[in-house]
């Protein structure tokens, strides 16, 4: 287990590696330079001319790549041209608000997709099958983006139940019922993909498992329908799940760019919308790296998690 772990932690220095020279390149394809977009009105030729040396950028591109990737294999991953802070302060600064929604977000869609799956697979055919099936359509074919702005509208605006944006309340206030309030909205409305997902591949595996001769069996034996469901068909199927929800995880990070900034969320996503807008070469490959990295553990953690499940993996 250890060894395969320290494998699969080995294998993230060349995927980070390939991801950070992409940023790097598309980066540089955008048109305009940080100089002037930090100047402003007072961005003459000779200012940003001068800002550039400054900041380095006059230099050739793999020189700068190299530059940068030096400092990086030093813990240093250089300091935002539009912040004037260090990158490393600014993104593991917000990543925390963007893990509380990415988890909630996660967790949501795991409790709700595996009940809806379940629920399908049972009464396969029936009622709750043609719903939960309708929604799933709807919740794949929905953009995040658009479901959050009517969310906005019906439950901030018209109804006034819930805050439209931020983490906290602006007047005070940064108790837990507050960050939930906060939460509620942007976490249902990254949920919605990754529980349609989940509760698609949850009913095709209980379909699967269900028609297996040991669940035949298990009934010819008497053991209850519901015992039959949770102790047996589901832990089989739970197998083929785990590492769906594992890919979702990575799914929930990459939605979290659009849903943070749709409900201004002070997280790792709008920072990095912010930051391409400014071009800060430094602070997009830094948010960047973090969070790949982050999707990559959490599909280790699937991995682990589908091993301890299933013995025969081990």
């Amino acid at each position: 287990m250890w060894a395969y772990i320290l494998k699969r932690l080995l294998m993230m220095i060349p995927i980070l590696f390939g991801l950070s020279v992409i940023v790097f390149a598309m980066m540089a394809l955008i048109p305009g330079d940080p100089a002037t977009a930090i100047l402003g009105s007072y961005a003459t030729p000779e200012n940003v001319a001068r800002l550039n040396r400054q900041l380095g950028l006059d230099q050739s591109l793999p020189r700068q790549y190299l530059t940068w990737l030096g400092n990086l294999l030093q813990g240093d991953m250089g300091r935002s041209y539009s912040l004037n802070r260090p990158v490393a302060e600014e993104v593991f600064g917000r990543f925390g608000a963007t893990l509380i929604l990415a988890g909630a977000s996660l967790i949501l869609a795991s409790i709700f997709g595996l009940v809806g799956g379940i629920a399908a697979a049972v009464r396969q055919f029936g009622w709750t099958d043609r719903i939960v099936t309708f929604l799933v359509l709807i919740g794949i074919s929905t953009p995040s983006f658009w479901l959050g702005l009517l969310f906005i509208m019906l439950f901030a605006v018209q109804l006034q139940w819930l805050p439209a944006s931020g983490m906290y309340a602006i007047y005070g206030g940064g108790g837990p019922l507050d960050l939930v309030r906060h939460l509620a909205m942007p976490a249902v409305t990254l949920a919605i993909v990754a529980t349609a997902v989940i509760a698609r591949l949850t009913r095709t595996s209980m379909l699967e498992v269900l028609r297996q001769d040991y669940i035949r069996t298990a009934r010819a034996k008497g053991v209850s329908e519901r015992g039959v469901i949770y102790r047996h068909a589901f832990k089989a199927a739970l197998v083929a799940v785990i590492p769906v929800i594992g890919i979702q995880a990575g799914f929930v990070l990459g939605g979290a760019v659009y849903i943070e900034t749709v409900f201004q969320w002070p997280g790792i996503g709008r920072m990095l919308v912010q930051a391409i807008s400014t071009r800060d070469l430094l602070l997009v490959q830094g948010g960047v790296l973090v969070v790949a990295a982050s999707y990559v553990v959490f599909n280790l953690l699937a991995d682990v998690a589908q091993t301890i499940v299933d013995p025969r993996l081990r």
